[in-house]
């Protein structure tokens, strides 16, 4: 089944696709045919029968259970992006006071596919800043956790190869599917995906020098020998007074249709790790 194709959005063009050798054929296979990717600035009107609920969300419709794909994760098979909104913290805004982060991840449509929720205590948030250690929870619309983000404690930093992060994914919570590693670098942002036998599966590259500076972040997600584009992770400019006054961020994910699903999962990851070394300032 084929997910909808979203609508290229003034400003926001597509990357040239390209083709990296093995199609994919199925779970535990990592090959795949690179996508173009990009991030529409505005949701496209969802179809008609897709009624809000009471608070005005619109859910993704329940895709059927597909053999060999861990519950939770049919939702991914049907879209080749993520659109990941923090929520805005009245508390945080007024007193400074860092609370558990919460997102929705929506698809192209604007349709929500899962609900984030930070799971830390309160004297580890406002104490250990960047540097604290998470578990994220991740559900879907039936209220069920189909994801969790474990982020262990670690010294913050990446100048020493001694203090590099490291974030564990399990679909369903407790059987895990993939790692994302920090690698160490001196000047570039890297990271590594792997798979739940911390097999090498694709690599992670941002820029230079992260600058909040009117324009979106991309971290370029590529094979193993880096010559091949495969996906993207791109924090989104919000505007000068939410980027000064707040630390709420919009971020999207691009990845190939037919990608793994526990692979995207570990993107996914990879997205709450990046937020939190880059983009967390307490």
């Amino acid at each position: 089944m084929q997910g909808p194709q979203p609508a290229t959005a003034p400003g926001m063009p597509y990357g040239s696709p390209q083709q990296v050798p093995g199609a994919y054929q199925g779970a535990g296979n990592y090959g795949f045919q690179a996508q173009p990717m990009g991030f529409p600035g505005g949701f496209v009107a969802p179809p008609v029968q897709n009624q809000p609920t009471m608070d005005g969300t619109i859910w993704m419709p329940i895709p059927p259970s597909i053999p060999n794909c861990p519950p939770g994760l049919e939702y991914l098979t049907q879209i080749d992006q993520i659109l990941i909104h923090q929520q805005l913290e009245l508390l945080e805004l007024v007193t400074d006071f860092e609370t558990n982060n919460k997102y929705e991840l929506k698809n192209a449509l604007g349709q929500r596919v899962y609900f984030a929720a930070e799971d830390t205590d309160c004297l580890t948030r406002n104490c250990c800043g960047p540097s604290r250690p998470f578990t994220i929870r991740i559900t879907d619309n039936l209220g069920r956790e189909v994801i969790t983000l474990h982020r262990p404690l670690r010294c913050s930093g990446c100048c020493c190869p001694c203090c590099l992060q490291e974030l564990e994914v399990q679909a369903p919570p407790g059987t895990t599917v993939g790692y994302v590693v920090q690698n160490w670098h001196v000047c570039l942002p890297k990271f590594t995906i792997q798979d739940e036998k911390r097999k090498d599966i694709l690599k992670i590259a941002g820029p230079c020098v992260v600058c909040r500076c009117c324009e979106d972040i991309n971290f370029e997600v590529k094979s193993l020998d880096e010559t091949c584009a495969v996906g993207r992770i791109s924090k989104q400019w919000t505007g000068f007074v939410r980027e000064v006054f707040t630390d709420t961020d919009n971020f999207g994910i691009s990845f190939p249709m037919d990608l793994d699903v526990k692979m995207k999962a570990v993107m996914i990851g990879a997205c709450f790790l990046i937020v939190s070394l880059s983009f967390t300032n307490r």
